[in-house]
């Protein structure tokens, strides 16, 4: 598996937000979102090639709990279940940070599943084959059932606009019934401008529908930069 860093930190993100978290990501992605805060990831995939024992080996030696698997998209990643069962063999609580668009039997603890939007669409670099590659890919409201059935999961959604909500809606409406508390609102940014003002909004829309707020830590903490 091809890994790009890792890491600790506090995760930023989601129900755990703020829990000291040993971070892997992977690189390599089947989606070219146009605001993607990891492109040496994604759009240019880097890091050198290691074994499931090799990762595994580095993220036990961190006192920490908790690992966050994340890329990317961490469910390409070939020895994605063997690392997995060795982690969890040794009594790590695993989250998988996923856009839940692929689907393998892995264990795991906290399936973090983040169906992108149409606001994600490329729209700069590539405006052929990539738009097509992402459009097609980005929507499987079929993988994100099979997660639902076999995990414990949240559904963390990246919003620019209020009439993104129109969007979840139709998706949520496709799934079996979503506990409230389970469906998060993540303001679209990386700035703490930004995330500021689409916040301020996005607190609102939360309040009338019973949802949570996705603040990104991290970025109150460190800014965007890589290994945090």
């Amino acid at each position: 598996m091809r890994i790009a860093e890792l890491f600790l930190s506090l995760q930023g993100e989601g129900i755990l937000s703020g829990v000291p978290s040993v971070f892997v990501r992977t690189s390599g992605c089947n989606l070219r979102c146009s605001f993607c805060d990891t492109p040496y990831a994604s759009w240019d995939p880097e890091g050198p090639e290691k074994s499931a024992a090799e990762v595994a080996g580095e993220v036990l030696r961190h006192p920490t709990r908790h690992v966050v698997v994340t890329g990317g998209e961490p469910m390409l990643a070939p020895d994605l279940p063997e690392l997995l069962n060795i982690l969890t063999g040794a009594g790590r609580h695993i989250t998988i940070e996923t856009a839940a668009t692929v689907y393998r039997p892995v264990r795991c603890d906290l399936a973090s599943l983040s169906p992108k939007l149409s606001n994600s669409a490329p729209r700069d670099r590539q405006e052929g084959k990539y738009l097509a590659m992402h459009e097609g890919a980005r929507r499987r409201p079929d993988v994100i059932r099979r997660f639902m059935d076999n995990h414990d999961y949240q559904l963390k959604f990246v919003v620019q606009n209020p009439s993104d909500l129109l969007e979840i809606d139709d998706l949520l409406a496709e799934l079996p019934p979503v506990p409230p508390e389970k469906v998060l609102l993540m303001p679209l940014g990386v700035s703490q401008a930004e995330l500021r003002d689409r916040s301020s909004w996005l607190a609102g829309l939360c309040l009338g529908r019973g949802w949570r707020l996705c603040p990104r830590l991290h970025i109150e903490l460190y800014g965007h930069t890589r290994g945090t």
